[in-house]
């Protein structure tokens, strides 16, 4: 699963091949999309939640609270299933997809990071990430990635800046679960649970507030 993009994407895999997944497109109703998504993608495929055997969720970069909602229901399923939770970075998943459909290195991703900005991150191709994830201006890396194809929604957003925009758009959970399970089957390690921020929320306690307590 992966709610780090204004998708919220779910995919059921057997270690072969995706048999089952969803994915829409709102970036304000993750928590409300992602448990209904799973059900569906389980009753896509006719099993019950209990034979999971483990959990790969998008760790980003995205946004704070779009965010934490996958990565807390894919610990939730962990505890509550005793199986593994992996982490996978969502731009490797959106580079992987870009690769399953014809591109090859090198490319970059990029996805909204609201605030004018993008997260980003450069690869050699399909499978293999160049550098870190980053949070910049569109503009102030613009002559860096000029003549790469970039993939994702923050390409489409800022065509003058990234002229030659390559779908997919936005993160799947099935390019995803395809990924990791290469990975796994390689026996690669995985990215732990936790979130790839890159910068502070949005939302934040205002400095030098006055605090008022009982005498």
């Amino acid at each position: 699963m992966d709610t780090a993009t204004p998708a919220v994407t779910v995919a059921l895999h057997d270690g072969a091949s995706v048999i089952a997944s969803s994915g829409q497109v709102d970036a304000r109703r993750h928590g409300e999309l992602l448990l209904p998504a799973v059900d569906r993608v389980l009753a896509e495929a006719g099993v019950k939640l209990d034979a999971v055997t483990g959990v790969v969720v998008g760790v980003g970069p995205g946004p704070y609270t779009g965010l934490r909602v996958g990565l807390v229901t894919a610990a939730t399923f962990g505890s509550a299933l005793s199986v593994p939770v992996h982490g996978l970075c969502t731009l490797d998943g959106l580079a992987y997809a870009a690769g399953q459909g014809g591109l090859e290195g090198p490319f970059a991703v990029a996805t909204d990071a609201r605030r004018k900005e993008v997260y980003w991150a450069r690869y050699e191709d399909a499978r293999t990430r160049t550098g870190d994830p980053a949070v910049d201006r569109p503009a102030d890396i613009a002559e860096p990635l000029a003549g790469l194809p970039v993939v994702g929604a923050g390409a489409v957003l800022y065509p003058e800046a990234f002229p030659d925009a390559r779908g997919p758009e936005h993160v799947a959970a099935g390019a995803l679960a395809a990924l990791a399970a290469e990975r796994l089957a390689a026996g690669e390690e995985l990215l732990e649970p936790q979130p790839l921020y890159l910068r502070r929320p949005d939302a934040q306690v205002p400095k030098n507030y006055k605090v008022v307590t009982p005498k």
